[in-house]
């Protein structure tokens, strides 16, 4: 094992010292666990209803603001929200807390649309807040998902536990493949 670099020594080197200020704060948040153990996992937090989930960074392409107006489609079921043009591509937008039948996400300043990044189906996910990244260590996961307020299950893949905090993880995938979410027409 070789030991860490001193900060002096990297003074002349800013993007040397930016990776090892990194590398030292991440072993810092997770407890000063590093290696096979401490192998980060990082993904987007997000509440829902009463409840905060993640989502896999690798399964996120963006989070955007809601537009003013979306354009409705005719004959779609109700938790399709509407269409919205970004960058000339026709996403459309999915009331996350409808489609999993815990009600219509109310219209707030703090809501946020998360583009899933799937390669065959676009979809954007109407959500009540998105919190940032979140980042865990290996050793933090447990495939048993927590229960959640929102009716969830079945696309949950595990949680991550800190303290007395649990993050269960929404899996993106799941979600868009899954028949119901691809009978979108009435």
């Amino acid at each position: 094992m070789t030991s860490a670099p001193n900060l002096r020594d990297l003074r002349d080197q800013p993007f040397e010292l930016l990776r090892e200020l990194e590398r030292r704060g991440r072993v810092a948040a997770s407890g000063g666990q590093e290696g096979p153990a401490g192998r980060e996992w990082v993904g987007v937090a997000f509440r829902l209803g009463g409840d905060t989930f993640l989502v896999a960074r690798e399964e996120t392409r963006e989070v955007m603001a809601v537009p003013a107006s979306l354009t409705r489609v005719p004959g779609a079921r109700p938790w399709i929200r509407g269409l919205m043009n970004v960058r000339g591509q026709l996403l459309p937008i999915i009331d996350l807390r409808q489609y999993l039948g815990s009600g219509v996400t109310p219209p707030a300043r703090n809501a946020r649309i998360i583009v899933a990044n799937h390669r065959d189906i676009p979809a954007g996910l109407l959500v009540d807040e998105v919190l940032g990244f979140r980042r865990f260590v290996d050793s933090e996961f447990t495939s048993e998902p927590p229960p959640t307020l929102i009716r969830s299950e079945r696309y949950l893949a595990g949680a991550f536990r800190r303290g007395s905090e649990t993050w269960p993880v929404l899996s993106l995938r799941l979600l868009v493949e899954s028949p119901s979410f691809m009978q979108a027409a009435v």
